[in-house]
């Protein structure tokens, strides 16, 4: 289910992007091509479609996320870390046998 959730926000986050280099703030870009008044599909309507496509898709890939955090398990991923973490500190190598030197100098210090 993650991995579709995953490709299901890259496919919005690219289509996000070509509608958004689609637009152009001086009235250029893809509603200059259809400059006339006369088609079905004027100027002012491009802008404008482009423009509720842009806010549509931001709120799908966010809703989207916030959907994708049901899904993601919390406790086992915390589990996991901490398993990991003390597996990593069980395999620590043990401290190094003292020297001859050293257990004597110990035990006279006692």
């Amino acid at each position: 289910m993650l991995t579709f959730i995953a490709i299901l926000l890259i496919l919005a986050s690219l289509f996000l992007m070509l509608i958004i280099l689609a637009q152009n703030p001086k009235g250029g870009g893809l509603s200059s091509t259809f400059g006339g008044t006369s088609q079905i599909i004027g100027a002012r309507q491009t802008a404008d479609f482009l423009e509720k496509a842009t806010w549509y898709v931001s709120i799908g890939i966010l809703v989207v996320v916030i959907i994708s955090i049901f899904f993601i398990p919390g406790e086992q991923v915390k589990e996991s870390r901490e398993s990991m973490m003390s597996s990593q500190i069980e395999e620590m190598a043990a401290p190094m046998p003292q020297t001859q030197a050293e257990q004597n100098q110990a035990e006279g210090q006692q």
